[in-house]
């Protein structure tokens, strides 16, 4: 029984989430099934040596992020589809969310093959070719907390400051258990590319109603460092904007200026378009009504009316107690209780 009791949990929430959702989690746990009966990590992981010609097995860019070898590894991948499919696909809809899952996992692919392939060209190591694999979800887990970090904002009252900090703490964390071998590097080099790609999608590419891209400032790579960082790393951001729009992969961001404006000229940029006040305006209003109804549910008010009906009643019985009717026509008397004044 107490077995059955996780069991009926995850099929519970499997239940209220959307078709992507659940397609992904099938995948997922279709592909671990695998791993028991065929070698999944060579057919389905990227091996940066088996990627290049003449091999060219390309289908892994698209099946490595959904294979994973061991169970607890499985149910990390499923809760953050849950929690992306819960925190993203409301604001953004399935197909952009898929169009998200889709890009960073072909473009950590790609470039952790790049990354095996000069650790190779430096080591002349043979393990970095055919032995080291990019496989399961810390590159999609690194994009998905850039995103959260993104809808988050800077008006937001559930925003605290570890929670705008997220990626970074987590990225800490990797890193230290990566160095003292407690994980494998994969999942270092795995979470790391997927933070770099993930942001550089939302930063330059995700479509809006006025353009691409998300150019608040919150968003900025620079917010992702300390103050003392921030100067280095907002010029390592425009450098790479910079050779993003050289290569013709990125559009340039320009602003917009509203000469016809009552008050003043109002310059606006891409990604910061009323859309994206609303979004976060709604998250802020979800979040305060959630908190209302906890404090509503855990104090009982009182009824006003049954209190007005009280009163009314005591005023009314200590009025007949004071005055005594008296029916022979001369005024009412007081009650034996009451001393009169002595005369001066």
């Amino acid at each position: 029984m107490l077995r059955s009791i996780p069991a009926t949990r995850l099929l519970s929430a499997l239940s209220g989430s959307s078709v992507l959702v659940k397609c992904l989690w099938g995948a997922a746990l279709l592909l671990y099934f695998f791993t028991f009966w065929f070698d999944t990590l060579t057919l389905l992981a990227v091996t940066p040596g088996l990627l290049l010609p003449p091999n060219l097995r390309l289908w892994t860019l698209a099946t490595h992020g959904l294979l994973e070898l061991h169970i607890w590894d499985v149910l990390g991948s499923l809760l953050l589809t849950f929690g992306a499919g819960r925190r993203l696909e409301p604001l953004w809809g399935a197909p952009e969310l898929l169009i998200f899952y889709g890009l960073v996992s072909v473009a950590v692919g790609i470039l952790g093959s790049l990354i095996y392939l000069l650790a190779y060209a430096a080591t002349s190591d043979l393990y970095y070719l055919f032995s080291a694999h990019v496989h399961g979800f810390p590159a999609f887990a690194g994009a998905v907390i850039v995103a959260h970090k993104q809808t988050l904002g800077d008006g937001q009252m559930e925003s605290k400051w570890w929670m705008r900090a997220l990626p970074q703490l987590v990225f800490l964390i990797v890193m230290a258990l990566s160095l003292v071998s407690l994980i494998p590097s994969r999942v270092f080099v795995g979470y790391s590319l997927g933070m770099v790609t993930g942001w550089v999608y939302l930063r330059f590419y995700q479509r809006h109603s006025r353009g691409r891209g998300d150019m608040s400032d919150h968003f900025s790579f620079a917010s992702f460092f300390p103050g003392r960082v921030q100067p280095a790393a907002a010029l390592l951001g425009s450098l790479a904007h910079a050779i993003l729009v050289k290569l013709h992969l990125c559009p340039r961001a320009l602003k917009r200026y509203d000469v016809g404006a009552p008050s003043s000229i109002t310059i606006s940029l891409p990604g910061t378009d009323p859309q994206d006040a609303e979004r976060r305006r709604q998250l802020a209003l979800k979040a305060l009504n959630e908190r209302l109804k906890k404090v509503e549910d855990q104090t009982s008010w009182p009824n006003m009316e049954e209190e007005d009906d009280e009163d009314g009643s005591q005023k009314d019985s200590s009025f007949h107690s004071c005055i005594i009717p008296d029916t022979s026509g001369q005024e009412p008397s007081m009650p034996q209780s009451y001393e009169a004044e002595p005369k001066l």
